[in-house]
């Protein structure tokens, strides 16, 4: 579902009747540089289902397929409404080749998870996810409760928000280390992978029972 409010507007703001998407998305980018295809890049920016589910299926793929999922996903389903996800049995989505995600059933299960919780909570609308959130722990606590979302993403998803569309409540969750939220091209990606990878080791290395522990 394609929100009049994102980013960071709040529901109720008053909209002219013909609302330039200048003014409306001041800091907006008009995509994202997570995939090798432009149209991907586009709708992950312009649509925030779209970019929730780009971050649900970041998990063992990469980054560049993970984002190309919701533009897969609409181009077979024809929608990536959330009301419409949440009622479409949606593992033969994932599993018609090329499968949209190395592990296709356990991902179906999550983008429908997903997209329940955003229509339970917040009435289909996906940028509620943080522009309801009235400041960073609001938010964390958001994004925390997104079915797939553990510590790293909502630290990538709040850099986004934060330094790709200028949420104020995400500034917060901005983390030291690189995440997407500093991917501005298509080699600031190859960067920011190569650092991941550094950085994931580090993180395992020195957790609870890791490496060395």
């Amino acid at each position: 579902m394609l929100s009049d409010s994102w980013p960071g507007v709040r529901p109720g703001r008053p909209v002219a009747a013909e609302p330039d998407p200048i003014y409306d998305r001041p800091v907006a980018p008009d995509r994202l540089h997570f995939t090798d295809s432009d149209e991907a890049n586009a709708l992950i920016a312009e649509d925030p289902m779209a970019l929730l589910i780009g971050f649900a299926l970041d998990q063992q793929v990469s980054v560049q397929k993970a984002f190309a999922g919701p533009l897969a996903i609409r181009e077979r389903l024809g929608t990536i409404d959330p009301e419409a996800l949440a009622g479409a049995e949606l593992e033969p989505v994932f599993a018609a080749r090329p499968a949209i995600h190395r592990f296709p059933g356990a991902m179906a299960r999550r983008v429908r998870d997903l997209a329940a919780h955003i229509c339970d909570r917040y009435g289909g609308d996906a940028a509620r996810v943080w522009n309801d959130a009235s400041d960073g722990a609001e938010l964390r606590a958001n994004l925390a409760a997104l079915p797939g979302f553990g510590e790293m993403k909502v630290k990538s998803l709040g850099a986004v928000l934060a330094k790709r569309f200028g949420v104020a409540a995400a500034q917060d969750l901005v983390p030291s280390h690189p995440t997407l939220g500093d991917v501005d091209s298509a080699e600031a990606l190859a960067q920011y992978q190569s650092a991941k990878r550094a950085h994931k080791a580090q993180w395992m290395a020195e957790a609870p029972g890791g490496p060395g522990r």
